[in-house]
């Protein structure tokens, strides 16, 4: 196969694409139209004091935090989760709040969730014969016992709404903007999941139940400067969170360990003195060390006591969510993470003991080093530990810990480990709206993660491909044409929750992702884009962009008018189809040079290499600019030849998303 771009595209699409989803914003009627793809472009946010038209935060910027104070409790016998919190609430908005928003993702687990009415059902993969969906038990999602306000020295109970997946709560005072903050108290509870829920899920094991705690005490909504309160119910399309630091407890039976976000505070108090020597060896080597060995799974040696329950206490800064897995059934394993300012971070496994094998989860640590070193080149990973728990196997994505399963090995689990860990970047750090913009999420990370699997190991796991999704391993710019041709799919604009599992993956992860390389690769060059892109996420780590804040800041920093390409490839699902109309020497003289008149039967063209081969045996690459198309249909391109041309082609590299590669190329007319 060629080297790029199969070594520089994760084709995490099915193409098997169908005609139930919103139709794109513009068809592509086939009639290319300089004007129409060179006019100015309106972007959907304009400049303003708060987002500047360079992409960056404006002088009057703002962003409000929330620091959280969670303390959680599991019982086994009942699956149940009690949960205490106390968040501090900072308005840093010129508005003032008379009420706060809350995101319950629990409450999705309800009979009557929206989510339950609102998704179609997943189309069945190739070969499978469809069957009618079962539907998923239930939950009674949250039950919240409390809730108080904490203003001026006073707390006393607030009135509060809830209301399928989100909380309202009526302020007793009004919170003046500017810095002003509050706390607020919850009491609550709920059942964990079984397996059926995915994100958080108990699995069962061979020495006992893996918990895996996602999405667990209620949350705050953000408040910004483009809508206010952001209170969209929450249907899959995952968050969109306020950042700040988070101090958590979690509560378990003695013989149980916990692997959370962030770092473990109390290890004298949790684990033995021999597993606080190995997590300090850990800490300097390169090489993976056992904190819980295979054959010490379940041994009562392997906790300071053997009765009653033990509370692990964890601390994170700079993020906007927290998570963490518990079970008496880990293995766990460790090695540290060297990173490009010279910090260190850990690298570390949690997986049951059906994932040992030198092929599966005895890997696992290696591959979260190697990924986590590798993105760092982006923007150093900020978090003092990476956990990849092998559980139920979701593949879901939170900060500092990702959740795969424990089934897993070789290929697939390199995989789905370094996709997963990429959401570190986007969007844990770089805080994007995934229930709006899933391409800023699903793209973005597919675009770093499949250069991760080209540098790992020297290209061990390179090209990143994944069967469910590319049928036939092709080539990626062939493999998006079904897509661009289907009238009915949505644009990458479209909001999340409103795209369809048909176009989902095809869409934003490889789509997005797509998008970023041809950028990187065909448009820009990586000397001009990868500077701006990690400007990007500087400027943004820790903050909300928007689509708009993306497009401006990239165009901004890498001196380039892109309007051109985010009409044609995020606003609307143009075609591409350049081709050669005609080559003919000019003068009819060979020794005068050649003219080769170019056409394209779609709206959307790029830049792209002519190649003239002559009869030498030599040949001459001209780069053709999309200036080239402003003004002019049929560009017309005049090569300085002095012999005969034996052959003329278009993208011989067969680098473009071409529609159709029957006209690029062609003989000299005469």
């Amino acid at each position: 196969m060629p080297r790029f771009p199969h070594r520089r595209l994760a084709a995490a699409a099915s193409l098997a694409v169908a005609a139930s989803a919103a139709p794109a914003l513009a068809a592509d009627d086939g009639a290319f139209d300089p004007l129409a793809l060179f006019a100015p472009l309106q972007l959907p946010d304009a400049p303003n004091a708060f987002r500047s038209g360079s992409g960056r935060p404006g002088p009057l910027f703002w962003q409000n935090r929330a620091d959280y104070d969670l303390r959680a409790t599991i019982d086994p016998d009942t699956r149940r989760l009690s949960g205490e919190e106390t968040i501090t609430y900072s308005n840093h908005s010129p508005d003032t709040l008379d009420v706060l928003w809350l995101q319950l993702d629990q409450n999705i687990y309800r009979a009557d969730a929206r989510a339950r009415d609102a998704r179609a059902p997943r189309p069945p993969r190739p070969g499978q014969a469809r069957k009618p969906a079962a539907p998923a038990p239930a939950t009674d999602g949250y039950e919240i016992a409390s809730v108080e306000v904490e203003q001026g020295g006073r707390r006393v109970p607030a009135r509060f709404l809830v209301d399928d997946t989100r909380m309202r709560v009526d302020l007793p005072a009004p919170l003046s903007g500017g810095g002003n903050t509050l706390k607020l108290h919850l009491r609550y509870r709920y059942t964990v999941p079984g397996t059926w829920g995915g994100r958080t899920a108990v699995t069962p094991s061979k020495n006992g139940e893996i918990y895996e705690i996602a999405q667990w005490y209620p949350r705050m909504a953000v408040y910004d400067d483009l809508r206010g309160w952001d209170t969209q119910p929450y249907l899959g399309s995952e968050f969109y969170l306020e950042y700040g630091s988070f101090d958590y407890a979690v509560t378990v039976p003695w013989n149980w360990l916990v692997a959370g976000s962030g770092d473990l505070a109390n290890p004298k108090d949790v684990l033995t003195a021999e597993q606080q020597r190995r997590l300090q060896r850990a800490r300097g080597s390169d090489s993976t060390v056992y904190i819980v060995r295979p054959d010490e799974v379940g041994q009562p040696s392997t906790r300071p006591t053997a009765s009653g329950t033990r509370t692990w206490r964890f601390h994170m800064d700079h993020t906007r969510d927290v998570a963490f897995a518990a079970s008496p059934a880990f293995v766990w394993d460790a090695a540290r993470i060297n990173l490009p300012d010279g910090r260190q971070s850990l690298a570390m496994s949690v997986y049951a003991a059906e994932g040992v094998g030198a092929d599966k989860w005895d890997r696992s640590t290696e591959y979260v080093k190697g990924a986590i070193e590798h993105f760092s080149q982006w923007y150093p990973y900020p978090w003092p530990a990476a956990i990849n728990l092998g559980g139920h196997g979701a593949g879901m994505e939170y900060p500092g810990i990702v959740f795969d399963g424990f089934e897993d090995g070789g290929k697939p689990l390199f995989w789905i480990t370094a996709h997963e860990l990429g959401h570190g970047w986007f969007p844990m750090i770089v805080g994007s709206n995934e229930r709006r913009h899933a391409f800023m999420d699903e793209g973005f990370n597919t675009f770093i993660d499949v250069y991760a699997s080209d540098a790992f190991n020297h290209g061990e796991y390179a090209p990143k491909r994944d069967g469910e999704y590319a049928p036939g391993g092709g080539n990626p710019v062939d493999e998006i044409l079904p897509l661009l041709a289907d009238g009915q799919a949505p644009t990458l604009m479209d909001i999340a929750d409103a795209t369809s599992e048909k176009y989902r993956h095809p869409l934003t992860y490889f789509k997005g992702a797509l998008g970023l390389v041809l950028l990187r690769e065909q448009i820009l060059g990586p000397e001009r884009f990868d500077p701006a892109f990690r400007k990007y996420i500087a400027t943004w780590a820790y903050k909300h962009p928007t689509p708009s804040d993306f497009f401006r800041i990239m165009q901004s920093e890498a001196g380039e008018d892109l309007s051109w390409w985010w009409r044609g490839w995020y606003f609307n699902n143009w075609q591409l189809d350049m081709g050669i109309a005609r080559a003919e020497y000019v003068d009819g003289d060979a020794g005068h040079g050649l003219a080769v008149t170019l056409e394209s039967r779609h709206r959307l063209v790029m830049p792209a290499t002519l190649r003239i081969d002559l009869a030498d045996g030599s040949h001459l690459d001209r780069r053709v600019p999309v200036e080239a198309w402003l003004q002019q249909a049929n560009p017309r391109i005049v090569l300085p030849t002095t012999q005969k041309v034996l052959h003329v082609s278009l993208d011989p590299d067969h680098r473009l998303p071409d529609a159709d590669r029957g006209n690029n190329e062609a003989a000299v007319a005469g």
